[in-house]
């Protein structure tokens, strides 16, 4: 589960270009400045590449925080 942190880190702090970024379980949108709903398709995308896995509408749409996100893609890599 860290590994799966750690490769969103990166992930977000190339997205966002910003270095700063810190990820908690309970991290939502809100939180970090310009996560906005453009930038959540661009990270999406990201992390479907980088993990080799597809999301649907409905998957993403009920994703409350990096939390549920990280469980998402661990249930997708199992």
């Amino acid at each position: 589960m860290d590994d799966i942190y750690s490769n969103l880190l990166i992930i977000f702090s190339k997205v966002l270009k910003d270095e700063n970024i810190e990820l908690l379980p309970e991290t939502t949108a809100d939180d970090i400045n310009g996560w906005d709903s453009l930038t959540n398709i661009r990270i999406l995308v990201t992390i479907e590449s980088e993990f080799n896995i597809k999301f649907n509408a409905d998957e993403v749409s009920e994703l409350k925080n990096i939390g549920e996100l990280v469980e998402n893609i661990k249930n997708k890599l199992n």
